[in-house]
């Protein structure tokens, strides 16, 4: 359809929206006024909006609606809630109850599947917060260190040998080449008579 009068639809009440009452957001007009939480009503500004399709939320709203479901989400730190999301047209659907299983090895399946897992350096769980992938290897972040001089280490300043792993330099004096022209520094390929 043509749009005879000029300037942008709001994407809330569809009426022209003038420059001086304009807020933008990914690439739709609104007007201030209407710029509002689809939900709770609250005004919204770009720090604030949660936007899905052509809907806006404020994040709170946002996070009950799509968020992640289930006891301790959507409600902020500390805060556990069973609120199943009615009041946002959200629909609960009942799924089969819990049993328990009877596999005998349900132990070691929960260890590879659930379980974290085991950092090379010190045997401990490696959790996704502190881990550091290194050597083909999960690792604590305190743990991803140099194994002769404790140097801490990133991925592309490593080298691994033997399951274990060094800084570059450590590497080349203690595995690199030997003799004479090697690990001398500056000048060492230059032979003096």
């Amino acid at each position: 359809m043509p749009n005879w009068g000029g300037g942008k639809k709001c994407g809330v009440c569809q009426k022209t929206v003038y420059f001086a009452e304009e807020v933008q957001c990914e690439g739709s007009s609104f007007h201030k006024s209407c710029f509002l939480c689809m939900v709770c009503k609250k005004n919204l500004d770009s720090t604030t909006v949660a936007v899905h399709g052509e809907e806006i939320y404020c994040k709170s709203c946002y996070g009950k609606k799509y968020g992640p479901k289930g006891y301790g989400y959507g409600q902020g730190a500390g805060t556990l809630s069973m609120d199943k999301g009615e009041s946002l047209g959200i629909k609960h659907e009942e799924g089969p109850s819990h049993r328990p299983a009877t596999n005998p090895n349900a132990a070691k399946f929960a260890q590879k599947i659930g379980g974290s897992e085991r950092c090379p350096r010190c045997s401990q769980a490696v959790y996704a917060a502190e881990k550091v992938i290194g050597a083909g290897k999960s690792w604590h972040k305190s743990c991803f260190r140099c194994a002769k001089c404790g140097k801490g280490l990133e991925s592309t300043t490593l080298a691994d040998k033997d399951g274990e792993i060094y800084c570059k330099g450590c590497y080349a004096k203690n595995f690199g080449p030997k003799g004479f022209g090697f690990g001398q520094g500056a000048g060492a390929l230059v032979h003096s008579e």
